[in-house]
Order: C-alpha cells, then sequence, then structure tokens
C-alpha cells in the first residue's frame, strides 16, 4: 500500500451524485425507505452483482455512494462473509458504521470485526488487508459529522438508535 493512505490507494470518494441519488439518499434516511432497504437489498444486490459480472451494486447504482466490500470471519460458523458497504474517507483510511439502516440489531459484520478485527476490503478490483479497530468516542464523533455530510441518511439512523444500542465504529488500518 502507498504512504497516502488506503482510501488515496484505492481512489475511494464519494461523489455528489444526480438528482435520482439524491432522492435516494433523502428516502433511505427516512424510517420507511430504510425497513425497505434493510430487507431487499441484499437481493437486489445480488441481482445487480450477478447480471454486472460484479462490476456495479444496488447501493451504489442507487444512491451514487462509493461502495466497499468488506470480507469478516463470521463469529460462529468462522466461514468468509462478504458484505457490502459505504465507507466514511477518514485521516487517511476509511471507517465503518454499524448503523444497520437504524434497525434495532447490530449488523451481523460489526459482530464478526469485534470477534475477529482482521478483514479484506476490495473497491474496484483492487484488494487490500486490513485490521478494524474500535473508534474512540471522539473519533466517533468525526466519523459521524463527516459521513452525515456524504449522507444525511447516517444522522437520522444515529437518532433512531439512540440509547436503544450502541453504534458500533471502526476505523480500517492496513496491514503491511
Amino acid at each position: 500500500m502507498s504512504a497516502v493512505g488506503l482510501a488515496a490507494d484505492l481512489d475511494y470518494h464519494h461523489r455528489t451524485g444526480n438528482p435520482l441519488h439524491r432522492t435516494v439518499r433523502r428516502m433511505a434516511g427516512t424510517r420507511g425507505g430504510a425497513w425497505v432497504l434493510s430487507r431487499v437489498l441484499r437481493r437486489l444486490d445480488d441481482v445487480v452483482g450477478r447480471l454486472s459480472r460484479g462490476r456495479h451494486s444496488a447501493p451504489g447504482l442507487l444512491t451514487g455512494l462509493a461502495v466497499l466490500d468488506v470480507t469478516t470471519t463470521g463469529r460462529r460458523s468462522g466461514q468468509r462473509r462478504t458484505s457490502h458497504l459505504i465507507a466514511t474517507p477518514y485521516a487517511g483510511t476509511l471507517a465503518l458504521l454499524g448503523t444497520n439502516f437504524g434497525q434495532p440489531g447490530t449488523p451481523a459484520w460489526a459482530l464478526n470485526l469485534e470477534a475477529d478485527p482482521r478483514a479484506s476490503v476490495t473497491y474496484r478490483g483492487r484488494t487490500r488487508e486490513v485490521v478494524a479497530r474500535p473508534a474512540s468516542g471522539a473519533e466517533v464523533e468525526e466519523i459521524f459529522a463527516l459521513a452525515s455530510a456524504s449522507y444525511a441518511g447516517y444522522r437520522r439512523y444515529r437518532e433512531r438508535v439512540g440509547g436503544r444500542r450502541r453504534i458500533r465504529v471502526f476505523v480500517l488500518e492496513p496491514v503491511p
């Protein structure tokens, strides 16, 4: 990996998006939109991935946001599991927020990273090995601010979750 950092090495960044992308982002941040997406996005993403031969993802096409493939080790199964996630460029690296669309449960990928922080990330065909570390309290606030600037849904998800559960936030550090 280059000395400039993981985000730059992968050329990972978010775009403003066209009017359709911005509309979908607003809808996804609502309670109803998040509920629908939390239930159908994975299946839709499988179809888009198959039809595009892995070149596109449903969240990327719908929102215009960059989608990172994060492969973790299942905490119970020991099997490798890949999730399509929106990462946040942070301090030259990338951060992940376990908002789960503001739903009550913690996403499995976040629990997997807590059990085994080693993972791989892939973006546009480039794969890097990383170690995920929990963000400090100050980092969590900074990461949420950065993430919300790209996608306001993060702020709404955090408000909905409130004190019912802790939203896991991870900073990905590249393995040399």
